[in-house]
């Protein structure tokens, strides 16, 4: 039964989020493997709340054509409007945070790929439906300090993502504070913070499972288990 009331009370603040902020390029050897450019500052995107999936809300939807790719992140739940905030402000960053998650930053790669290759937007890589698989939520008073925790996703029970969020770039106060001189962030919205290196494919009929470790010991509420399933809708990639 706590488990039951714990779900629900993740879904229903998860759907107050008006918008979902992903800080990309966060973690040097990711920049390293998908051979990107290292940021001067943090650079950040847009997933739409209508990819977020819920603790048990089904399956992670593959689209016919896509080369799918999972990227674990720490999430930041936001509990008051954040504007203009000085990256120097600490306290005023972590306030603004009510509680974390896990989340799995699902990308279509291939096309991604294609559409930074043509300059073109690339937020139909990273929209559709179900691509974003988000844990409970986790009570800031589970993770004490935000920038020492593991980080960690098997494929089919394979590790293949593990690092601390002590190799982020970028701190949440500067993370927080980029964003909010471009966007006000309102009480609900979601930050993802980056991913660590060994993103990777998964097809139909893997499970992916991530977690969070405080000091070596996980979180119960970080858990996530979640199937990937092949589409059965329209939508099918062609080049652009």
């Amino acid at each position: 039964m706590n488990v039951i009331r714990r779900t629900m009370s993740s879904v229903a603040s998860l759907r107050r989020a008006s918008k979902v902020v992903c800080i990309g390029r966060n973690y040097a050897d990711h920049i390293t493997e998908l051979n990107s450019a290292r940021p001067k500052q943090p650079f950040f995107f847009l997933k739409p709340p209508s990819s977020i999936l819920p603790p048990g809300a089904g399956p992670i939807v593959r689209p016919k054509g896509v080369d799918l790719h999972y990227e674990v992140e720490l999430a930041l739940i936001i509990g008051k409007q954040l504007r203009d905030l000085q990256a120097s402000d600490e306290k005023g960053a972590l306030d603004a945070i009510e509680s974390y998650a896990l989340s799995i930053d699902m990308t279509a790669r291939n096309i991604q790929n294609e559409a930074k290759k043509k300059g073109l937007p690339w937020d139909i890589s990273k929209g559709f439906d179900t691509f974003l698989p988000i844990s409970n939520i986790i009570p800031k008073s589970a993770i004490p300090n935000p920038h020492s925790i593991e980080l960690y996703l098997t494929v089919n029970n394979e590790v293949k993502q593990q690092d601390s969020t002590e190799l982020m770039l970028f701190r949440l106060p500067r993370m927080l504070s980029d964003i909010s001189k471009v966007m006000t962030l309102e009480p609900g919205d979601i930050v993802l913070t980056g991913t660590p290196k060994g993103v990777g494919p998964v097809v139909p009929g893997d499970v992916m499972r991530a977690g969070i470790k405080v000091g070596g010991k996980e979180l119960e509420e970080a858990k996530i288990e979640v199937k990937i399933e092949e589409s059965t809708g329209s939508y099918e990639f062609a080049e652009t």
